[in-house]
């Protein structure tokens, strides 16, 4: 995979409540990933950018909520979550990217 196409998969890390439980439970992290990225180029995306072998990676696609306004039905964007497990004993660490 070129080094671009690298930098664009993973967008953010995502946050909330279930995936610090999983992630104190089970090595694993949550992600904010590329709608059209594969788990091969979001595995590799991940153990290149923070030096953690991959275990196993898990997508999911999010629909957007509708919402209504004074101005009538606006939509979210629909997006793509990823769950990484990384190997027992590594763990990431997002205060260290630059």
């Amino acid at each position: 995979m070129n080094q671009e196409r690298l930098f664009t998969v993973l967008v953010e890390p995502h946050f909330s409540e279930k995936v610090s439980i999983q992630g104190e439970l089970s090595n694993q992290y949550g992600f904010k990933v590329a709608r059209d990225a594969s788990k091969a180029e979001i595995k590799e995306a991940v153990e290149t950018l923070f030096g953690v072998t991959v275990d196993n990676v898990t997508t999911l696609n999010v629909k957007g909520k509708n919402k209504r306004t004074a101005r009538g039905v606006s939509r979210k964007k629909n997006w793509k979550k990823a769950y990484v497990r990384v190997a027992q004993g590594q763990e990431l660490d997002f205060m260290g990217m630059d």
